[in-house]
């Protein structure tokens, strides 16, 4: 069994609905062990978030020029997906985690 810590998604919102950001391998299980969220505009902006097809976070509002730490342990399955989206395409997502595979 490996065991690999790694960036499941870094970037930022690459448009203003839901996308994917990440899918979990096959024969892999994920924990979700960090979420940054960073708003780099003058304005307040909003984002949404599910995990695994559950929402997380919907219409969350980042103040201008700040982050938003979502510090979590949370575990998903093979095919299940990250998912977000953002008021503004300045809206970033960092998010950490662990593949066992």
């Amino acid at each position: 069994m490996a065991t690999t810590s790694k960036i499941l998604y870094r970037g930022a919102a690459s448009t203003t609905t839901t996308t994917t950001l990440y899918t979990v391998p096959s024969a892999t299980t994920t924990v979700v062990t960090s979420i940054v969220i960073t708003n780099t505009s003058g304005s307040d902006a909003t984002f949404t978030m599910a995990l695994g097809g559950l929402n997380l976070a919907t219409t969350v509002t980042v103040g201008a020029y700040d982050s938003t730490v979502l510090d979590l342990k949370q575990v998903l399955d093979a095919a299940d997906t990250i998912q977000g989206g953002a008021s503004v395409t300045d809206i970033n997502f960092h998010i950490s985690g662990v593949e066992i595979a």
